[in-house]
């Protein structure tokens, strides 16, 4: 059993920076994949970004338009998302979650149902 703790969500406002923090428990950090979903209400839960197993591979959701970067830390079990001239559509619950097989299949890694774990989400509201 993995748990994971998402931080740093928040009130903001449409053109500001933000990072997302998540903490995950355990000692195989490393070997997992991580991801970053989002969902917005009335919508289905959509990947952001996810990050291999040693951090040089990454996918970024069309819609992120090059504002977010998303890294790793592993010694200290964390993940982190960095976005930048965050937009009023960026509004949601913002869910890390780990992938334990820790295998790069750019269509599977995208897809919600290919993880085991989840945090409890953190909430980010950027106002216009």
């Amino acid at each position: 059993q993995v748990q994971l703790v998402e931080s740093g969500g928040g009130l903001v406002q449409a053109g500001d920076s933000l990072r997302l923090s998540c903490a995950a428990s355990g000692d195989t950090f490393s070997n997992y994949l991580m991801g970053w979903f989002r969902q917005a209400p009335g919508k289905e839960r959509e990947v952001v970004a996810v990050l291999n197993r040693d951090g040089v591979l990454a996918y970024y959701a069309d819609s992120m338009n090059d504002r977010a970067t998303i890294s790793r830390d592993n010694p200290k079990n964390t993940v982190y998302l960095q976005m930048n001239s965050l937009k009023p559509e960026d509004t949601a619950v913002y869910y890390c979650a780990v992938n334990a097989g820790g295998v790069w299949n750019i269509v599977r890694v995208t897809k919600p149902t290919s993880y085991d774990y989840w945090g409890q989400g953190t909430q980010l509201t950027v106002s216009s």
